[in-house]
C-alpha cells in the first residue's frame, strides 16, 4: 500500500484540491496549506577568536547560503527561505527583530566565538532553530538551559545539512497550525472558552464557535439530489450494508455537504462537534460519522466530541505525516498485553492521503443503533503512534503493533487489536482524559524535535 513521503503530500495539496474542489465543498488549499516562511539570519561577533582570527566570514556565510539553498529546493513546497542578513551587534539585532514580519520561524547560523546568539534569543519569540555547525562555536551548550525558560528552541550540530530535513517538515507544520481555522459546536461552549484560548495562544490556531442552528442550516441548504446520488456511490464502494436504511444514508450524505458548505464559508478546515450531546438533546439534523471519515481522507479535519485536545493533535501530526488520525476510545487487555482501538469515525486511507483506501462496511452508530457509519477495516500489521494533548504544553505519546482489524458487537464500529510494550504500566499511569488519536507510522522522533521547537512537552506513557 503506498505511503506519501512528507514532500509528495506537501506538493499533492494543490492537485488534489483541483480534483476534488466542488461548488460546496472546501478546497485542501489555503493559508494552511502554504509553505512555511523561514528568516535565515547569520551570526558572528566583530572581533574574531574562534574558530581561528582570520576567518573569513562574508564566505562562511556564502557556503552554508548554498547549502540552505539546497534544502529549501528539496522541500520545495514546504519551506521557503527569506533572509540572511549578518548580525554582529545587540542594537542590529534589535532592529532587525523589529522588522521580522509575518514569518514563521529563525533558522540561525552563528559562524563563530563571539556571536551574539543570547540576544537573538532575547529580541525574538518565535521557534528558533540553531545550526551550529563543526568548530563555528561553543554556543550550542547553551541552548538546553535557554529552553527551559524560553522554549521553542532547537539546535542542530551537524557537518551533514541532512539533518535539517525533518525540520522542513516541521517548519511547515508550525504554518499550518498557525494558519488553521478551527470549528467547534458544542452543548456548553463556555467549558471549552478557556482551553481554546490557551491553544491559539500556544499555537496562533483560530478556533471559532458555531452553534446547531448553523449545522441545520447548512444541512437543509445541501442539495437532496445530489446528496442521493453520491449515497448510492457510497453504498456501491461498500463491502456490504447491514442496518442503515437508504434515508439515513443520504441524510449522513446531507449532512457532509453541509458542513463543507460552512468549512467552505468560513475558509476553516477543520471542526468538530458535539455529536453525542446533540443527539441526545436533538439539536443534530445527522450523524456526522460519514462526513468526519471522508473530510480526513482529504486532508481535512473533522473530529467526535467537541473534542479540541484530539483535533489539536490531528492538525499536528497529519500536517507532518501525511497520515490522517483516528480518534480512539482505548481498551486494555492486559492478559494478552493488548490494547483494542475503537470508534465509529475513522478514515479510508490511514497509510497516506492520497493512497489507496481501505475496505469498509456501512453500519449504524453502534452506542445508539441508529445513523450510519463507515466501518473501516484498518491495516495490520504495521506499527502505529498513539498521541494525545494533554494541554497545550504537553504530548501523551506512545507506540504499537497493529495485529489485526477487530469485528464484534462491542464497543465501537472500527476497531484495531496492538501490541504495546507494557499495557500494565500504561493502564496504571493512564492521564489526560479517555481519547487518543492513532497515525500509522512511528512519529515519536518527530514529535521530540517538534515539542522542542514548538514548545511542549513529550511524555512517553510506556
Amino acid at each position: 500500500m503506498m505511503t506519501l513521503t512528507r514532500r509528495e503530500f506537501a506538493l499533492s495539496f494543490g492537485c488534489l484540491a483541483l480534483r476534488l474542489r466542488s461548488a460546496t465543498m472546501p478546497s485542501l488549499e489555503g493559508p494552511w496549506s502554504e509553505p512555511a516562511v523561514v528568516h535565515k539570519v547569520y551570526l558572528s561577533g566583530t572581533q574574531l577568536h574562534w574558530p581561528k582570527p582570520t576567518l573569513d566570514v562574508k564566505q562562511e556565510m556564502a557556503q552554508v547560503d548554498a547549502r540552505l539553498s539546497e534544502v529549501e529546493r528539496k522541500h520545495r513546497g514546504q519551506v521557503r527561505f527569506v533572509g540572511g542578513e549578518l548580525l554582529r551587534t545587540r542594537e542590529e539585532i534589535q532592529a532587525w527583530a523589529r522588522n521580522l514580519g509575518d514569518v514563521d520561524a529563525v533558522l540561525v547560523t552563528y559562524l563563530s566565538i563571539p556571536s551574539p546568539l543570547g540576544d537573538l534569543l532575547d529580541a525574538v519569540k518565535l521557534p528558533v532553530l540553531v545550526l551550529a555547525l563543526p568548530y563555528a562555536g561553543h554556543h550550542w551548550a547553551s541552548i538546553a538551559a535557554r529552553r527551559k525558560t524560553r522554549g521553542k528552541l532547537d539546535v542542530v550540530a551537524s557537518s551533514s545539512y541532512g539533518d535539517l530535513d525533518p525540520y522542513m517538515g516541521i517548519f511547515r507544520t508550525i504554518r499550518h497550525l498557525r494558519k488553521s481555522k478551527v470549528l467547534v459546536v458544542a452543548m456548553r461552549p463556555e467549558n471549552l472558552e478557556k482551553l481554546a484560548a490557551s491553544f491559539s495562544a500556544q499555537y496562533g490556531t483560530t478556533i471559532k464557535f458555531l452553534t446547531y442552528d448553523d449545522l441545520h442550516q447548512a444541512f437543509r441548504a445541501a442539495d437532496r439530489e445530489r446528496a442521493r446520488k453520491e449515497a448510492q456511490e457510497l453504498v456501491q464502494g461498500a463491502l456490504r450494508v447491514v442496518e442503515p436504511k437508504p434515508q439515513e444514508i443520504e441524510d449522513a450524505i446531507r449532512y457532509y455537504h453541509g458542513v463543507c458548505e460552512i468549512l467552505r464559508r468560513e475558509q476553516a478546515n477543520a471542526m468538530t462537534v458535539d455529536c453525542f450531546g446533540g443527539l441526545l438533546a436533538k439539536k443534530m439534523p445527522a450523524y456526522p460519522c460519514v462526513a468526519w471519515s471522508k473530510l480526513n481522507d482529504m486532508g481535512l479535519y473533522g473530529v467526535c466530541e467537541a473534542d479540541l485536545r484530539s483535533t489539536m493533535t490531528q492538525l499536528l501530526l497529519t500536517s507532518y505525516s501525511g497520515m490522517p488520525g483516528f480518534v480512539s476510545d482505548p481498551v486494555f487487555d492486559t492478559s494478552r498485553n493488548e490494547v483494542i482501538h475503537a470508534h465509529c469515525v475513522s478514515a479510508t486511507r490511514m497509510k497516506g492521503i492520497g493512497g489507496p483506501a481501505s475496505p469498509y462496511i456501512l453500519r449504524n452508530h453502534l452506542e445508539t443503533n441508529d445513523g450510519v457509519v463507515m466501518q473501516v477495516l484498518m491495516p495490520a500489521g504495521e506499527t502505529i503512534t498513539c498521541a494525545e494533548f494533554r494541554d497545550p504544553t504537553t504530548m501523551l505519546v506512545s507506540t504499537a503493533e497493529v495485529t489485526a482489524a477487530e469485528d464484534s458487537d462491542r464497543g465501537c464500529r472500527t476497531k484495531i487489536r496492538t501490541r504495546v510494550k507494557d499495557a500494565e504500566k500504561w493502564l496504571q499511569s493512564y492521564s489526560g482524559g479517555l481519547h487518543r488519536v492513532i497515525f500509522y507510522g512511528d512519529h515519536v522522533a518527530a514529535l521530540e524535535k517538534m515539542g522542542r521547537l514548538m514548545g511542549f512537552e513529550v511524555v512517553h506513557e510506556m
